[in-house]
């Protein structure tokens, strides 16, 4: 198996991939939530977000995180919508959200021409509790099909997922279960492509090269490339990797 890491904006790599060249797309863009109010969600870093004040980690911030709610579902919809047309008939799409933007996310995955086919819990044993309410203890992976789902596969995935973030070797903020990453490429067919053009520090991508498929990624920031294309590279010999440089 091989992959291609592109540094650059997302929408700018994803008009340049072929029409019909990708199997699968699975992603988690920066969820531009986290606040009740406009300045809330636009006034602080991604880490002032999501990490405690006092936490430990040095984990880096990510880009991407100052969008209001429309301007938010406009830059998904075209993300979707280019991801769409990359893809084959049949292709499914997985997108991680929270519950403040599991609505917008189902709108964006319909508008870019998905045919929204359900939404899957991620229930996080460990989370944060709320005082005086219940603890907020899901995020959720909004699932759509290009066409209709292929009948000539023996595939049955989970309706929902149970983990907690990574603790141990964490590198990004917002990193996801590698377990649950690797049930996920699973939609794509052995062999096939699967698409991250919102790469992190690139799980999707370790989840399918070790599952027997080919990767692409986007990611913007520099950092997070990097980290992304080392954990990458230790997944495969060197030549068996493909890197892109920064898009113009």
């Amino acid at each position: 198996m091989s992959y291609t890491l592109h540094r650059g904006d997302a929408l700018t790599v994803l008009k340049s991939l072929p029409d019909e060249s990708v199997n699968a797309v699975i992603t988690d863009p920066p969820y531009n939530s986290g606040g009740r109010t406009s300045s809330d969600r636009t006034g602080r870093t991604a880490r002032a977000k999501y990490v405690t004040s006092g936490s430990a980690h040095d984990l880096q911030t990510f880009p991407g995180e100052n969008r209001d709610q429309r301007s938010y579902r406009s830059w998904l919809t075209a993300l979707l919508t280019e991801s769409y047309r990359a893809s084959t008939e049949h292709a499914v799409a997985l997108v991680f959200s929270d519950w403040r933007q599991e609505p917008t996310t189902s709108d964006a995955l319909q508008m870019a021409g998905w045919t929204w086919s359900g939404t899957i819990p991620w229930i996080k044993p460990a989370s944060r509790p709320r005082k005086g309410g219940s603890k907020q203890s899901a995020e959720f992976i909004t699932w759509g099909v290009k066409g209709s789902l292929t009948k000539d596969r023996d595939l049955y995935l989970p309706g929902h997922f149970i983990a907690s973030q990574p603790r141990k070797d964490r590198v990004h903020i917002t990193q996801k279960p590698i377990e649950i990453m690797r049930q996920l490429v699973q939609i794509c067919h052995e062999g096939g492509t699967v698409l991250d053009p919102v790469t992190g520090s690139g799980s999707t991508g370790v989840a399918a090269l070790r599952e027997g498929r080919r990767f692409v990624g986007v990611e913007l920031s520099e950092h997070y490339a990097d980290v992304a294309e080392k954990r990458l590279r230790a997944e495969l010999s060197q030549d068996d990797f493909d890197l892109a440089g920064p898009e113009a």
